[in-house]
């Protein structure tokens, strides 16, 4: 972490912020990518994230946490992408019809291969949340409380319950 990078970009240099964002350029976008599951969108948000960084990294208190903070904010953006996404009506017939032939299809890839995204679905958004970020992004337990505002036993618990429903989900409730 360059603190003197962090300083200068607080100070209005947009040269400086660039090199933070293009420093976690990959990690940013994985953790994009695990929410918006769309390389379009989850440019989209990124792009969100870069904007609202420079409106308000005037804000950020401790220079050293500006990699967390700044993910807070991307995870805010995935949120609010989210949130816009479902409110959107299709007007296109043509475009709806795309559209449940992507389901359809993506129905069929499920069926053939389970992956790790079609397990989260079957829990809470919390719990996939937690346990995305947990396990997909490596990030520890108060990294995760500082991003989405929560204890992190509260993150804990939502991990733990969480793995243990994906175990009887796909594993059985067997007694050992």
């Amino acid at each position: 972490m360059n603190v003197a990078l962090v300083k200068k970009a607080k100070k209005g240099d947009k040269e400086a912020l660039l090199s933070l964002i293009l420093s976690q350029k990959d990690d940013y976008y994985r953790l994009a990518f695990s929410y918006m599951r769309k390389e379009e969108d989850a440019l989209d948000v990124i792009e969100d994230m870069i904007v609202k960084l420079y409106e308000n990294i005037h804000l950020l208190k401790n220079n050293k946490s500006f990699y967390s903070w700044s993910k807070k904010i991307l995870v805010n953006c995935c949120h609010n992408a989210y949130r816009k996404r479902n409110k959107t009506v299709l007007l296109d017939e043509q475009e709806a019809e795309n559209t449940l032939k992507q389901a359809h299809n993506d129905f069929e890839r499920v069926e053939r291969q389970l992956d790790i995204h079609s397990m989260l679905a079957h829990l809470n958004e919390k719990q996939a949340e937690a346990i995305r970020l947990r396990y997909l992004h490596d990030l520890d337990f108060l990294t995760i409380a500082n991003m989405t505002n929560t204890s992190i036993g509260t993150i804990k618990s939502r991990v733990f319950y969480g793995l243990k429903k994906l175990h009887s989900l796909y594993r059985g409730d067997r007694n050992e």
